[in-house]
């Protein structure tokens, strides 16, 4: 995914709309969450297996891929605003995370790192 060109192509998008005084972190923050909602609606009530057969239906998997979309706009939206250069900011929390989960400690277990025995 080449986020730079898909920023430039929200950039002008948004331009071309006069959508930039719409555009500050806190309201892009809030459209992030609100379509990622929109997202949960569809999982909502779902039994694992259900969710994990949700792209088989046409409908839904549709849904699913204009949600995730939405989702992606806003978070490069977001990330461009507050010049975050994000694919550098997920290497780095994998990183960090690495740390925190440690394979040999979390390995098949969905413990968080502050409870991960270490014996």
């Amino acid at each position: 995914m080449n986020t730079e060109k898909l920023q430039e192509k929200i950039r002008q998008f948004v331009r071309d709309r006069d959508w930039e005084k719409y555009h500050d972190p806190k309201n892009l923050a809030m459209a992030l969450a609100g379509e990622v909602g929109e997202l949960l609606e569809i999982f909502q009530w779902l039994t694992p297996d259900e969710s994990n057969q949700v792209m088989k239906d046409p409908k839904t998997a549709t849904q699913v891929r204009h949600e995730l979309a939405d989702i992606c706009v806003y978070l490069l939206r977001l990330s461009d605003k507050l010049n975050v250069p994000l694919e550098e900011a997920i290497l780095e929390k994998l990183a960090i995370n690495e740390k925190k989960y440690p394979t040999h400690l979390s390995k098949g277990v969905a413990t968080k790192y502050t409870d991960l025995k270490t014996d």
